[in-house]
């Protein structure tokens, strides 16, 4: 299901070989990540495997950085999966400059989903 655009963000939620994909496009900032995480958490409640689509993402600041962190510490509590994906340009830079790969696992495209 695909939702309105939301102050600069748009998202995606469908399920493929058990894992529930929520895709992103636009900005992960400031002022978009309030609604990211809302969004997220609920994409989380009832996903059991979750993959973050960050193909479309422009940009990534620390602030979407934040959410995406929030979101695999709570999968990990309540034993859920989680992972980032497809990553591109500037977001796949941020992502590889801070490390992100040693609290989530990172994989290239949804191709890698198992």
């Amino acid at each position: 299901m695909e939702s309105p655009d939301t102050a600069g963000i748009r998202f995606d939620t469908r399920e493929e070989k058990g894992w529930t994909i929520w895709s992103l496009s636009g900005s992960m900032d400031v002022f978009t990540s309030p609604e990211i995480d809302e969004e997220g958490q609920k994409v989380l409640t009832t996903a059991e495997k979750l993959v973050v689509d960050l193909a479309n993402v422009e940009y990534l600041s620390s602030a979407g950085l934040r959410v995406l962190v929030r979101l695999g510490k709570r999968a990990k509590k309540e034993g859920k999966g989680y992972a980032i994906a497809s990553a591109q340009g500037m977001a796949a830079c941020v992502l590889k400059e801070s490390h992100m790969n040693m609290l989530v696992p990172m994989m290239d495209s949804l191709e890698d989903l198992e």
